[in-house]
């Protein structure tokens, strides 16, 4: 008699690390793994990944279910896209359903046709537009990784803003296109991708695929399929778009290297940019990391000799590096944020019919709603934080939990009217600068403003049109626009990124600076950029401005190795949280304790503590961190740990989730 064939299963949604096991269908002795199937699971069923066959089980073979049926007659991921997953799943120690889920569309976690409707015209991928020539730094950077075409290598393109990075990144996509082999460009926001994708189908004259969180299931769907089926060759998207399968990988670019939309910040807490770099070793072709201000991970790897530093250090064409001017506003009058030097340098530059870009990372239109007679302030009763104030909907609204309240006039603690709006957000700074230069159009770019369909869209084209002379906005400003007219850029308020409980926060302010000051004078007009603050003498500010980032990052650096943290150490965050608010400190405290009794290698062990906003949407936050010299040492003890919290009481009474190398510590 011949042993029934066992089908070895992810199910995504379900929050187990191991496969689920079923039997084949007696016709079933060609299914492959990569193939979906759908399968009986409780008093439902659920579409499942086969990952494995076997003749063997773990369990007596009258308890396995036979499945419902097969879905797909070949697989939809090659032996190579598991190889990464599996890698990945054991890298985060997150469960393998959920990793399976993530490289699918929604349209096929759902079991739906792995057809595409309507497929594009095919084109030759020849070059629409007469290349541009490349200085010395950008040509350099071409052929050497031209050379490592065929095998792994990775390489930091280290260019300062405006050096043309994108040239050497279209020039390398075409040598791919011309070799018949397909491109991940991943970008770190859904706002760079409409501009990257009209310089590349100015460029190329190949269907480009796109994938973002923005667009529908059936277009996510359609892209996947595009890619996967070998019938598209370019393909940019967001960090979702990483797990895409592309049968013929010759090339993956990632742009803003350091920015840290690259982490997954819930769920499935993966970074792009580290995948990235595995899936290129797996798939033996070139990993391309681009960024004015490379994040301090990459710089030692360079260092360590891992990347090849490829630097960019002029910009392109006869433009100029912007002057940078610090205004110290300690002891002066301001005007909604705005000092008499800005507002002077503003009028001036509006004169010579020149943009300007202001950024302030605080949307909506005050951070504040206090009482004058009693000093009553609006709180969110689920966090710990300020309701802001949003004037432009009437609205109290929190921006950690989205809970919102109509705007109140009365205090209701003590029933006085004198409520104060205190602090600037964009919305107020747009009503200020409307009313101080009424002839001018001014433009607000943040999540509110942007929020609808097409809008970003529409406002960059009124920027580019010259129809907007004040563009404002918050981080959606700080990352690889190019806008040839703005020749003034000031940052508002510089002091908050200096003084923070994360030791990252003088690397990102640090890259926000350089970023956002980067937006200024890339055409052939100097660029002006003034930072106000309150702390002109702060070292970061000083050496930064005087010395450049590379020497920040070097001394960055020192300090980084000095405390003993990340990249000369390695962490993981394991979060809790609960309605209760006991709840998280004692589950955490026994893993802890589990920790500390399965602990050989001195991994250390800091906490249980609560989160820096420890009430968030209801729910109390703690938190635990482990940290090591050695990544290998620290991975042992979490593989260690996840397989005995099950066992813990409180282990099904809380919410945990952990997080290896967290960007933040929140």
């Amino acid at each position: 008699m011949t042993k029934p064939k066992i089908l070895k299963v992810a199910i995504p949604a379900v929050p187990f690390f191991q496969l689920f096991e079923y039997l084949a269908p007696e016709n079933g002795e060609n299914l492959q793994a990569g193939i979906r199937l759908e399968v009986p699971f409780g008093k439902t069923s659920k579409v499942a990944f086969l990952l494995a066959t076997s003749s063997e089980s773990d369990f007596p073979i009258e308890k396995l279910k036979p499945i419902t049926h097969v879905i797909d007659d070949a697989p939809l991921l090659a032996e190579i896209d598991l190889k990464l997953l599996d890698w990945v799943a054991n890298y985060y120690h997150h469960p393998i359903g959920e990793v399976m889920s993530a490289a699918f569309p929604a349209a096929l976690r759902q079991g739906k046709d792995a057809v595409i409707k309507k497929l594009p015209k095919q084109s030759e991928t020849d070059i629409k537009t007469t290349q541009l020539i490349c200085n010395e730094g950008q040509q350099n950077a071409i052929d050497t990784v031209t050379k490592s075409f065929n095998e792994f290598n990775v390489f930091l393109l280290d260019g300062v803003t405006g050096s043309g990075k994108t040239e050497v990144y279209m020039q390398l996509i075409q040598t791919v296109l011309n070799r018949r082999q397909q491109v991940l460009v991943l970008v770190p926001e859904i706002t760079l991708t409409p501009q990257l994708q009209q310089r590349f189908q100015a460029r190329f004259s190949t269907h480009i695929a796109i994938s973002h969180s923005k667009l529908t299931d059936l277009q996510r769907k359609n892209a996947w399929l595009l890619m996967q089926s070998g019938v598209c060759s370019l393909l940019l998207g967001t960090r979702s778009a990483l797990f895409t399968p592309l049968p013929n990988l010759g090339l993956i670019i990632l742009d803003e290297e350091h920015d840290s939309s690259f982490k997954q910040q819930e769920g499935f807490r993966f970074s792009a940019r580290d995948v990235a770099v595995m899936r290129g070793k797996l798939a033996n072709v070139p990993v391309v990391l681009g960024s004015a201000t490379p994040s301090l991970e990459s710089l030692y790897n360079v260092f360590l000799e891992r990347y090849q530093h490829l630097p960019l250090p002029e910009r392109a064409g006869n433009a100029l590096p912007p002057l940078v001017q610090i205004i110290d506003i300690r002891q002066q009058k301001l005007q909604a944020g705005l000092s008499l030097k800005l507002l002077e340098t503003i009028t001036a530059t509006l004169e010579k019919n020149e943009q300007i870009l202001l950024f302030l990372n605080r949307r909506g239109f005050a951070p504040t709603l206090i009482c004058d007679g009693c000093g009553w302030v609006a709180r969110c009763v689920h966090c710990d934080a300020n309701l802001v104030i949003h004037r432009n909907k009437n609205l109290l609204r929190c921006h950690h939990c989205g809970t919102e309240h109509r705007l109140i006039s009365t205090c209701p603690a003590c029933h006085c009217r004198d409520l104060t709006s205190l602090g600037l957000g964009t919305e107020r700074l747009e009503l200020v600068l409307t009313h101080l230069f009424p002839e001018k159009k001014v433009i607000r770019l943040d999540r509110d403003s942007t929020s609808k369909k097409g809008a970003l869209d529409d406002f960059l084209t009124q920027i580019h049109n010259g129809d907007a002379h004040i563009i404002l906005g918050t981080q959606l400003l700080a990352k690889g626009h190019h806008f040839p007219n703005v020749t003034l850029v000031a940052i508002l308020d510089v002091d908050s990124g200096l003084f923070s409980t994360d030791f990252h926060s003088g690397e990102k302010l640090a890259q926000l600076i350089v970023q956002v000051s980067g937006r200024s004078g890339r055409e052939q007009k100097q660029g002006n950029v003034l930072l106000q603050t309150r702390q002109p003498t702060h070292p970061l500010l000083i050496e930064l401005l005087r010395d450049g980032y590379a020497k920040f990052a070097e001394s960055e650096l020192r300090l980084r190795e000095m405390a003993f943290l990340p990249p000369f150490s390695y962490q993981a965050l394991l979060r809790a949280h609960s309605e209760k608010e006991d709840l998280p400190q004692i589950f955490l405290q026994s893993v802890a304790d589990l920790a500390r009794n399965l602990n050989l290698q001195n991994v250390q062990i800091l906490g249980a503590i609560p989160a820096p906003m420890a009430r968030r949407a209801g729910q109390y936050r703690f938190q635990l961190l482990f940290q090591h010299e050695n990544r290998a040492a620290l991975h042992r003890l979490l593989r260690e740990l996840i397989a005995q919290i099950s066992t813990l009481k409180l282990a099904t009474k809380v919410r945990w989730s952990l997080d290896v190398d967290p960007v933040d510590l929140f």
